[in-house]
């Protein structure tokens, strides 16, 4: 199982950036896959959540700004973040845990989680 994330980069406030995540080693069409960020001093925060079969979940505080969708042929997820925040500078990780759902992190935890598998993470720098 092998999570690639790319697509971090320093941007301004209010900018956006597209997250991906390569996913390889294991079946893609039933495994969900979500994202998460880990900015210094805070917890693990889950952002959002594809399933397999496409339905989404996105967290309160990113809802309406961020979005998560999947390429099945390209067995890859993105993340579109958009209205990006200086506190939102962070490492973006994806997690999945073949097959089926993901490992959610427990509270207190930080990125990567110590259950399920994760990206090396991809660094987003929001500036003002």
């Amino acid at each position: 199982v092998q999570l690639v994330e790319s697509g971090g980069s320093s941007v301004q406030s209010g900018g956006s950036l597209r997250l991906s995540c390569k996913a390889s080693g294991f079946s893609f069409g039933n495994t969900d896959i979500g994202w998460y960020r880990q900015a210094p001093g805070n917890e693990c925060e889950l952002l959002a959540v594809i399933g397999y079969d496409g339905t989404t979940d996105v967290e309160d505080p990113v809802k309406g700004r961020f979005t998560i969708s999947q390429d099945n042929a390209e067995k890859t997820v993105y993340l579109q973040m958009n209205s990006l925040k200086t506190e939102e500078t962070a490492v973006y990780y994806c997690t999945a845990d073949p097959p089926g759902p993901i490992m959610y992190v427990r509270p207190g935890d930080t990125c990567p989680g110590r259950r399920g598998y994760w990206g090396r993470g991809t660094q987003v720098t929001v500036s003002s």
